[in-house]
């Protein structure tokens, strides 16, 4: 008697850079946070994340990429602040394009998986 498992294949994405760990979801996030909230203090609040470990993670991924994802901007009245770069944004849709081909190839190939 042969009982009918449903199988699935996942994976996980990030983009590595001779450092090391360059960008995965939880950076994307980190970016997406910044460019919504307009600063790292925000994001990292937003994200239950203390400011420090966020501050970090932009100072990484700042020295990993070929030009800065995110500029610090000087305090005026308001205080200072963050925006994403053209590289910060060309991240986020380059991260999500290449993790939706790979989902995509994953999917199909859990059509095919027999033991």
């Amino acid at each position: 008697m042969s009982i009918n498992k449903k199988y699935s294949i996942e994976v996980r994405v990030w983009i590595e850079e001779a450092e090391g760990a360059f960008l995965g979801i939880g950076k994307i996030w980190l970016l997406e946070n910044i460019q919504k909230t307009g600063s790292i203090t925000n994001a990292a609040k937003e994200m239950k994340m203390a400011y420090r470990q966020a501050w970090q993670l932009v100072e990484e991924m700042n020295q990993r990429a070929e030009s800065p994802l995110v500029e610090k901007l000087l305090g005026g009245k308001g205080g200072g602040g963050a925006r994403l770069t053209e590289a910060g944004e060309k991240a986020i849709s380059v991260f999500y394009e290449i993790e939706k081909r790979i989902k995509e190839f994953a999917q199909k190939e859990t059509q095919n998986l027999k033991f």
